[in-house]
């Protein structure tokens, strides 16, 4: 990668003038003009203020760095490594804590880290290939295996989904292949875009939040998601705390009983 080239790229997506980018990298215009026309060569310092001014994931600020020819700064551990033992607790605990609504933590791809089980309410009736640890949030929400059948806004959720997939281009496209050519209603519109998902305890009315290590220096970490549903109503709420009712029954040997569905 050219580093003059990868430096200019990056700061002109990010729509800030020379100026602005060295002001905050605490350096002059002039310097950072002779950076980017590839006249004067950075330190590693330099480079790492340059990406911490930029704003730019811990990834790519290794990858400027390596395009500058020095070593990456930011550790990548294994999610497994000893060294992530309190994320995993912090994790756990998390999970534990939303429940009865579901909740799920993702890497930067959208691959399944790790879920609570209220997740089995939105994961029902979905193909096994589908579901589980490893496998892909975003295609298990639009595959036609998936949610999309149950899926009653399919059209506004698959935008939402798709708008997030910008930097992953072949799973974007893949996907989009899923989506219905419906243009999105208007009366959809609100404060959130919500999920309006079938299942045998009554129609869900779900909106999310996604929540991020906001101060890792690990790339690991950083690209970890946590994506939290929260019921629009109390006729959702009832829903999913009856479901984890369910679920705790039969955990302990009883069979429970279910609401038609809708």
């Amino acid at each position: 990668m050219d580093f003059p080239r990868a430096l200019r790229e990056r700061r002109t997506r990010r729509h800030l003038s020379q100026l602005e980018l060295a002001l905050r990298a605490g350096t002059t215009q002039r310097h950072l003009s002779f950076i980017e026309s590839g006249r004067s060569v950075p330190g590693r310092d330099m480079v790492v203020r340059l990406g911490e001014s930029l704003e730019l994931p811990l990834r790519e600020r290794n990858e400027l760095l390596l395009a500058a020819g020095f070593a990456p700064v930011y550790p990548e551990s294994s999610l497994d490594d000893p060294v992530l033992a309190p994320v995993r607790t912090a994790i756990e605990h998390i999970l534990r804590g939303h429940l009865p609504y579901p909740a799920l933590v993702m890497d930067q791809r959208g691959d399944l880290i790790a879920a609570n089980s209220a997740f089995d309410v939105v994961t029902e009736g979905a193909a096994p290939e589908l579901v589980g640890p490893g496998r892909n949030v975003y295609r298990l929400a639009l595959h036609p295996d998936g949610l999309a059948p149950r899926i009653r806004n399919l059209a506004e959720w698959a935008r939402h989904i798709l708008v997030r997939l910008g930097h992953l281009e072949e799973l974007r496209a893949e996907l989009a292949g899923y989506v219905p050519e419906v243009e999105p209603s208007a009366g959809q519109l609100g404060f959130a875009v919500p999920l309006r998902l079938r299942s045998s305890y009554g129609e869900l009315h779900l909106m999310t939040t996604v929540t991020t290590f906001a101060t890792a220096v690990d790339v690991t970490l950083a690209e970890l998601k946590l994506e939290a549903f929260l019921p629009v109503d109390p006729a959702s709420a009832e829903a999913l705390s009856a479901a984890a009712a369910a679920m705790d029954l039969a955990a302990s040997g009883h069979a429970p009983g279910r609401c038609s569905r809708p």
